[in-house]
């Protein structure tokens, strides 16, 4: 092991990498650009703008997908083999992860601190998708009543399309992919056109480690651009699975576009999540949990705080701590690793935020405050909005933007909480635990934490589903992975319907 400490990674020297794009193994540059420039989010600077795939080059990425599922030469690839792979890749990117972390910190806005611990998981979830499929997510097997072996594969649908959104897009795109790959799956990734560094990178070192080990070109491919390229790869048949995390909006029309060919999809499109503060929870502990859940990724994550139900005799005190504990958080440049809290990350979202809050305050809501942030214009300080109805405050504000709602009784608490059409997230605090989780056990969400905020899923293996209007297909360890695939079931049967003498 060399001695030589990694170099820090600075806004000064942090390099970012020339967009390109992977068809049918051939590394190149595209061709088109986009109608959106891309911006330093925390100088404001210019960067140009937004590169794009031809629509020749997502021919040519559809087609090559295509052979390599027909000729089942990745498929082919038996499981073992595949997840050494796999956890070759993870190896790449573990050594990148620094790198990965500072071009995920520009890009979105995040602080660097909070990428770093998500550029772990840009590894990790190559190395848990090889574990994953050598334990048998792709196998497995029954005995009939008459003792016979019955096998329950796992196949591959054929080419798959990963759509990767802009607040945490490396770890994502590496999530997916690997559980594509792992799957058997020839898979196309797109990055988002707002975000498109880290993900651009973490395809980089696949497509590298692939062509070292031997895999046919067209096992992976990666594209860039925006609505327009993911909408002709989504509506291709020759996709036959689709896993996409952005939107409500986005979401709606890939359904839209799988179902006219009967796409296996997977849809993760935020929430509007509840924090429910119990009578019995500690005034610190109920103003740590908000601004964790506000400033965490800057509130631009799905699982950010969107509604903070509080009991009605308390709710002036508990407002009061928490915009004191926003005061204390260090906002600035995201590359800094002092930095607790960054910009938006980009003046199109800051712009749309601005009009959320316009809305809300239109409906009778009140403003509260209390984070000192640079002089930038693209940092938006907290907001918790007072005065807004439920009917007001039922979308999604992806940001770090909630409204505060009281109440006198349980039953009014998980009213509150279900009171919006999503239903991904929500959050219980109550040193009364089992109140907590009772309460808890009565909010429609695909994930309900009791006296926890962090970024992570209860459980390495549960899954993470999405209910309402958050989604559809749950994601997780192996759920993620059969997105992908299809069931087989084989067997040895020996009988027949009819008894004829």
């Amino acid at each position: 092991m060399s001695d030589v400490a990694a170099p820090v990674i600075t806004r000064e020297n942090l390099v970012l990498p020339e967009s390109i794009e992977i068809i049918d193994g051939e590394v190149r540059i595209p061709t088109l650009e986009l109608p959106l420039v891309l911006e330093d989010n925390f100088t404001g600077e210019k960067l140009g703008h937004a590169k794009a795939s031809s629509d020749e080059a997502l021919e040519a990425a559809l087609a090559a997908a295509q052979r390599v599922h027909v000729e089942g030469t990745w498929s082919g690839v038996s499981i073992e083999r595949r997840a050494e792979i796999l956890d070759k890749i993870a190896v790449a990117l573990a050594s990148e992860a620094p790198r990965l972390a500072a071009l995920e910190a520009f890009a979105t806005g995040a602080p660097v601190k909070q990428t770093s611990v998500v550029g772990f998981i840009t590894s990790a979830a190559f190395h848990l998708a090889a574990q994953t499929i050598r334990d048998g997510a792709l196998l497995s097997t029954e005995t009939s009543d008459a003792g016979h072996t019955v096998e329950v594969h796992h196949f591959p649908l054929g080419p798959a399309l990963n759509l990767v959104p802009w607040n945490a897009p490396a770890p994502m795109a590496a999530h997916k992919t690997a559980s594509s790959l792992a799957a058997g799956a020839p898979t196309i990734l797109k990055p988002s056109e707002y975000a498109p560094y880290g993900t651009t990178e973490v395809g980089r070192i696949i497509h590298e480690v692939l062509v070292a080990e031997g895999a046919p070109a067209g096992t992976f491919q990666l594209i860039q651009g925006g609505a327009h390229q993911g909408g002709v790869a989504v509506s291709d048949s020759r996709i036959r699975a689709v896993s996409f995390t952005g939107g409500l909006v986005g979401g709606s029309a890939i359904a839209a576009q799988c179902a006219a060919n009967y796409t296996s999809l997977q849809l993760e499109l935020g929430g509007n999540n509840p924090l429910v503060i119990l009578p019995d929870t500690t005034t610190a502990d109920a103003a740590r949990a908000a601004a964790d859940l506000m400033t965490t990724m800057n509130g631009q994550w799905c699982r950010a705080l969107g509604r903070l139900v509080l009991p009605a005799d308390r709710a002036d005190e508990i407002l009061e701590a928490v915009l004191a504990e926003l005061s204390g958080i260090k906002a600035g440049d995201p590359l800094d690793p002092s930095t607790d809290f960054g910009p938006i990350v980009h003046s199109i979202h800051r712009a749309r935020l601005d009009e959320a809050i316009a809305e809300r305050v239109a409906a009778g809501g009140t403003v509260h405050t209390s984070m000192p942030v640079p002089d930038e214009k693209q940092f938006l300080a907290p907001v918790l909005l007072t005065g807004v109805s439920d009917e007001a405050s039922r979308e999604e504000v992806f940001g770090p933007v909630a409204t505060v709602h009281t109440y006198t009784s349980d039953d009014e608490a998980v009213a509150i909480a279900n009171g919006t059409p999503f239903g991904l997230e929500a959050y219980v605090f109550g040193q009364d635990t089992e109140r907590a989780l009772s309460v808890a056990r009565r909010i429609r969400a695909g994930e309900v934490k009791v006296n926890g905020s962090t970024i992570m899923s209860l459980h390495l293996m549960t899954p993470r589903p999405a209910w309402g209007l958050s989604g559809m297909g749950e994601e997780g360890t192996v759920e993620t992975i059969r997105i992908f695939t299809g069931a087989q079931v084989v067997g040895l049967e020996g009988a027949f319907a009819l008894h004829r003498h």
